[in-house]
């Protein structure tokens, strides 16, 4: 599996424009699936571009929740290519330029690809299963860490968490993980890079991480 991240706070690779947001792509089982889309149309579409990620090649997109920094280029992106895009049940998104799926519980999109679900009425996070485990992937982590780790934790055991951590300080919870790349709105990016180095993952645009 091939994650790429497109759009966050900061920019690993300098020659790409970091923001207020989050998007990545993810190659795994013949499918790329854009994951959110960042809050400006055309810093994603400049990020895509600098990557060499062409648009028309993403099978669908996964909304983590309706928040304006996960879901600015949407729009742009699927009057480009108006491909499948899964929702938590909540968001209210129109379906004028795409085939939209709600998904209000865990559910699997394919051959171990899954959405732990809408968690509490707010967000859903991807799942990829390949035989060394599980990961994760979240957008902002508003039902929290414990909840989809939980969640994901039906699936297999959890190795990896890659995402948005927002407040998230119970770190004993990724004591078991064997990777964790905190990204966007973390808050306590240094203390787990401080507590964790052996699995820390720096983010940022442009970082490529390969499982």
């Amino acid at each position: 599996m091939k994650i790429t991240i497109i759009y966050d706070n900061t920019a690993w690779d300098k020659h790409l424009k970091s923001d207020w947001g989050f998007s990545c792509l993810v190659e795994v089982f013949g499918k790329n699936i854009l994951f959110d889309t960042g809050a400006k149309a055309d810093i994603i579409n400049y990020n895509m571009k600098q990557l060499k990620i062409d648009p028309m090649q993403i099978d669908e997109v996964f909304i983590s929740h309706s928040h304006w920094d996960h879901i600015g280029g949407l729009s742009w992106f699927l009057n480009l290519n108006p491909v499948k895009v899964y929702i938590p049940y909540s968001f209210a998104l129109p379906d004028d330029n795409a085939t939209v799926i709600r998904v209000a519980e865990k559910r699997k999109l394919h051959d171990n690809i899954y959405s732990t679900g809408e968690l509490k009425n707010i967000e859903h996070s991807l799942i990829i299963r390949e035989h060394t485990g599980v990961t994760v992937i979240a957008g902002c982590s508003h039902p929290g860490v414990r909840e989809i780790l939980h969640a994901a934790s039906e699936f297999g055991k959890v190795r990896t968490l890659i995402g948005g951590l927002h407040g998230f300080n119970e770190f004993n919870l990724i004591d078991t993980l064997e990777n964790i790349c905190p990204t966007h709105c973390t808050r306590f990016i240094r203390e787990i890079k401080d507590l964790y180095p052996g699995k820390y993952i720096e983010g940022g645009a442009g970082k490529v991480i390969i499982t």
